[in-house]
């Protein structure tokens, strides 16, 4: 059971975080301070819940960049608009999920958004879209 679930950890993280801007992913900081408690939260995330299939790893990403934009998480909106790319997002569909935030979290919350998803893009060489 373990195998499996840390076979489709490594497969779902490989298709969000590998390629695409070059970025350090939040494993790697939970990893410095605990190893063990690391894997636990990774086989959870991304073994569990971002390899579910209830919505396309699209809609899942689109979801986790409106969240973390809404909540001014800056460097994690970094490695998820990221990912958004890496599954086929359109950078102008993520561009309007921003422009969504704007109703609940305000403006700020866009600005910041669309900053982080520009210098994301300029990464990737994908600026301007």
């Amino acid at each position: 059971m373990a195998d499996a679930i840390d076979e489709k950890t490594k497969e779902t993280a490989k298709k969000l975080f590998d390629g695409g801007a070059k970025l350090e992913p939040s494993y790697l900081i939970w990893k410095a301070f605990d190893k063990d408690l690391a894997k636990d939260f990774s086989r959870f995330i991304t073994g569990n819940l971002y390899s579910r299939t209830v919505l396309t790893p699209q809609e899942r990403q689109m979801a986790a960049c409106a969240i973390l934009a809404s909540i001014r998480a800056g460097e994690e909106l970094k490695l998820h608009v990221n990912a958004a790319l890496n599954v086929g997002c359109d950078p102008k569909k993520l561009a309007e999920v921003f422009f969504q935030v704007a109703t609940y979290a305000g403006m700020p919350a866009v600005n910041e958004a669309l900053a982080v998803f520009r210098s994301v893009l300029v990464e990737r060489g994908e600026w301007p879209v």
